[in-house]
This record gives C-alpha cells, structure tokens and sequence, in this order.
C-alpha cells in the first residue's frame, strides 16, 4: 500500500486559471519525493490540496489507503497529526507573540489524547521541548525566546522541530531552503536527511532548486504549468529520454 496516492487532480481558480491540471502520482512509506519546477507553477496549490489546506475541484487524494478529498474537517482530525508541512517562511509561521518553547508544544497540546509517541517522552513540558531542539540540533536556551530572536537557519529548525513533534508520518516541505542563506540551505537539507533516517519519515520536498531536490530525493517529479511532464529515479536525472522541460531546468542546475 503506497503512503500517499493522488489521482488526476484538478485545482481552478476563480478568473478560469488551473493550478493543478490532472496531477497523479504516488509516494511510499519512508521515500523522499522530490518536485521541481519554476515558481508559480503549482507547487505550493498542490501541497495545500494533497493536506487539504484547500479543497480540490476533482480528483482523488488517497492516504494510508483511504480516500480523504472528500472528507469533512472532523473527519480529517486523524489524518492531521499524521501529515504536517513545513513551509518556505519560517518567520511567517511562527507566532511572534508566542516564546519557542509554546510553538514547539502547540501541536502536542492540540493531539495529546491520540499520540503515542515512539522517539520522544513527555514527562514534562521542558523536557519536550528540550528533546526537540536537540533532535534539530538547536540549544536548549532558545526555547526562552521569539522568534525575532533567532536567525534564519535557526526558526526553520524550530519550524521543522514543531512538524516532528508529534511524530507524522508524512511531512510536506514546501521550499524549506529557499529563504536561507547557502550554509543554512545545506545545513538544514543535511538534518532533514538526518531525521528521515533516525525517525522514519516520508518527505514530498518541493522546490525550483533542482539541485536541493536531487540531494534529497529518490525520485522526482517535475511540474510545469500545473501539469506533471516527467518522473525518474534521481539517477535518471541526465538520462536523454528527459522531458525538455527537465533539460531546460538542468541547463541552469
């Protein structure tokens, strides 16, 4: 059973523009599936559709096995701990009224009653919390403060520290480099790999940087215009039968 499969979904906007044009694909348990393509070519509509951030027109978005486009937010209630996202922005993310510590516990708040946690213990809130920057690789002493605080590279952490807290399955990484400097990008890419391997997580990492997906990614997926024209294993990436989209993107890669 793939962990996630979508079939041919569609996502218009009012004015007639389609932003997702018959998009189909699958992702397995424990895979990174990495999905290219320039901005404003769908990428981000269709990771707020695939968490049902947003409803689709059509289309079926299949998770675990079960169909959930059609679902109702209190049906979805279950499926929500199990599948988070991280966004490009972390400063727009984070609460800049709330310390780290009450970001970074939030989702735990919010679930606690159906989680049963199998790489973190909560014995007390400090202790959580001090788990996860450490899983981030953060110092303890930034859960005292706001995001303001921090740097770049370091509310990304947080915001990718809050997405593994309550431990999901799937997390959806909508271009979580892209506002970093180039020693934040790598240092951040290598941690993800990190907590893929240590905590069992399947990734959808999207980005326009194809060199930040083909580090990351199994397999990729490239999207132009709101329509998926091509897929292959990483090591694929250079192959002749490339889509000319894809050799487009790789001749400024």
């Amino acid at each position: 059973m793939k962990l996630l499969a979508v079939q041919k979904l569609m996502k218009s906007y009012s004015g007639g523009k389609t932003a997702v044009n018959n998009v189909s694909f699958e992702l397995d348990k424990g895979e990174c599936l990495g999905l290219v393509g320039e901005s404003g070519c769908g990428k981000s509509t269709l990771a707020r559709c695939l968490l049902r951030i947003e409803s689709i027109d059509s289309g079926s978005i299949r998770f675990k096995g079960e169909a959930i486009e059609r679902h109702t937010e209190r049906q979805l209630y279950p499926y929500r701990k199990q599948m988070q996202i991280v966004f490009q922005n972390p400063s727009a993310a984070l609460n800049p009224k709330l310390k780290i510590k009450d970001s970074l516990i939030d989702p735990y708040e919010q679930y606690r009653k159906e989680l049963k946690l199998a790489h973190f213990s909560y014995t007390s809130k400090k202790a959580f919390v001090k788990q996860l920057l450490e899983a981030v690789e953060l110092p303890e002493d930034l859960a005292n403060r706001y995001p303001h605080e921090l740097s770049g590279g370091q509310k990304q952490r947080v915001t990718i520290a809050r997405a593994i807290s309550i431990e999901p399955e799937l997390i959806v990484l909508d271009e979580p480099t892209a506002s970093l400097d180039v020693l934040s990008q790598g240092a951040v890419l290598d941690l993800l790999t990190e907590l893929q391997r240590t905590l069992g997580l399947s990734y959808l990492f999207i980005s326009h940087d194809l060199a930040a997906v083909q580090k990351m990614s199994q397999r990729i997926i490239v999207m132009k215009e709101g329509k998926l024209v091509d897929e292959f294993c990483r090591e694929q990436l250079w192959a002749e039968e490339r889509h000319s989209y894809t050799k487009e993107l790789i001749s400024i890669f």
